[in-house]
């Protein structure tokens, strides 16, 4: 009698999430493969997780390879369950349930990983001399943990112990694991090690394999030489050659499928979009009285909680469908960050409690986090306002978005010396520019503009 056959769908890996991108599969058809051991890396908005195997037996069927989108509730894989193997059993509760915008048909098959909250346009102003911000970092993901979604463990595949982000990382910037020297404990190769790899050309991926000497202890049969990358060179018909592109980039002149954070940046975009109605006030914080150096990142929090208590509506989240407002004792601010996949925005919890080093310390906390990828998915929602620090780069006014529940975004333009008028004659001021953009369906303009001037006072005042 032949085995059972199981279909599994791709769970809701994140609150919702239409679908995810597979990274990496840790196993290929006709492998055999073990109840709760990792079956794939899946790529979603915010996070690189290990979606792990339902069943122990046969692997029938994959559903895609590296970089193909699965949608939610859609055959991820299939299994010939083998009863002698360890298997779930029937009804045992896994810990894992569907988002709302789940459809897998089969209740067993269910796995979560919590990840939501939404992006917004980043950055901050290049600091005067002497003067350092660290208003941006690099994030590519968040990630929490739960029972059947290892995202915070380093798995050893062929060898090579990595965290699933950094294998997406790896395969992203075209880097070779196996050939990474590890610096992590027990061998795990970390982010960095990647980034250095990737620097250097130490790893480059196509390259000869490096044999460990794990590997020189298992006697292996001979295999066949890989084939080429898609990355090298090729031959056009007429004998020439011609250009490829390295991993991950798409071709100049191509369409390019949006995956991951820029996928769902795109979708929170128009959702924000068709359910906000924004308008924008513009002025400029004039920074010349400030004495001696100052963190120009924890002066604008300051500011923007002093802001938040003189005029607390603009603190607050809006329920456009029931027409409800909640203002927040607490000031939670989202603070923009620019990556090369896309904007994420972790929270500033609590900055109403915070002095300038509780801020400075707090923001490379989260930093720190985001750039290993081990930031809780919670520190990437929830926030009541938002800062978007643009003028890093260009640009001294803008219209931010708001991303409903959210009623209003700071955002903070470039630093200029201006021309200013005083009283008998003219000087020159450092200023700030300022773009607040609110949901005038929340508040009204006048509350707009107090606020606005609360935020202006505080960052000109001395200290």
């Amino acid at each position: 009698m032949a085995n059972a056959k199981k279909t599994f769908f791709l769970p809701d890996l994140g609150e919702g999430l239409p679908d995810a991108t597979i990274v990496e599969w840790y196993v290929k058809e006709g492998d055999t493969i073990r109840l709760d051991d990792n079956l794939v890396s899946m790529e979603t908005a915010k996070a690189v997780v290990d979606v792990p195997s339902p069943v122990s037996g046969k692997v029938v069927k994959l559903a895609g390879g590296p970089g193909d989108i699965i949608v939610t509730g859609k055959m991820l894989a299939e299994f010939e369950i083998d009863p002698s193997m360890p298997q779930r059993a029937e009804g045992q509760d896994t810990g894992h349930h569907h988002g709302a915008g789940s459809h897998a048909p089969d209740d067993g098959d269910k796995v979560v990983a919590s990840d939501e909250g939404g992006t917004i346009s980043d950055a901050g102003e290049p600091a005067p001399k002497g003067e350092a911000r660290a208003d941006s970092g690099t994030v590519v993901g968040a990630m929490q943990s739960s029972d059947a979604v290892r995202s915070e463990q380093a798995v050893a595949v062929g060898g090579v112990k990595a965290m699933p982000a950094v294998r997406a990382l790896a395969r992203k910037m075209g880097v070779d694991l196996s050939r990474v020297r590890a610096t992590g404990s027990d061998g795990v190769v970390t982010m960095d090690d990647v980034k250095r790899a990737a620097a250097d050309g130490s790893a480059k991926a196509g390259a000869a394999p490096v044999v460990r000497a794990a590997d020189r202890a298992v006697a292996a049969a001979p295999t066949p030489a890989p084939a080429p990358q898609a990355a090298r060179s090729t031959l056009s018909q007429a004998g020439k050659p011609m250009r490829t592109q390295p991993p991950g980039v798409a071709a100049s002149g191509q369409p390019e499928q949006l995956k991951g954070v820029r996928r769902n940046m795109a979708r929170v975009m128009a959702d924000a979009h068709a359910k906000v109605v924004p308008t924008t006030l513009c002025d400029d914080a004039d920074l010349h009285a400030w004495i001696g150096k100052q963190d120009i990142t924890a002066r604008l929090v300051r500011a923007i909680v002093a802001a938040c208590k003189t005029v607390p509506a603009l603190n607050a989240w809006f329920d456009g469908d029931t027409l409800t407002r909640t203002l927040h004792p607490q000031v939670d601010i989202g603070i923009a960050v620019d990556t090369e996949d896309g904007l994420f925005v972790p929270a500033l919890r609590n900055a109403d409690m915070l002095d300038g080093a509780g801020v400075r310390g707090a923001i490379q906390r989260l930093r720190a986090q985001v750039e290993d990828r081990t930031i809780p998915a919670s520190e990437l929602s929830g926030y009541t306002i938002s800062l978007s620090n643009f003028g890093m780069f260009a640009g001294r006014y803008a219209t931010p978005v708001v991303v409903p529940p959210c009623v209003a975004i700071i955002g903070a333009g470039k630093l200029s010396h201006d021309v200013v008028a005083v009283m008998g004659g003219i000087e020159v001021h450092r200023r700030m520019p300022i773009s607040l953009t609110f949901d005038h369906r929340a508040c009204t303009g006048g509350e707009a503009a107090r606020f606005l001037k609360a935020l202006l006072d505080d960052m000109a005042s001395p200290n």
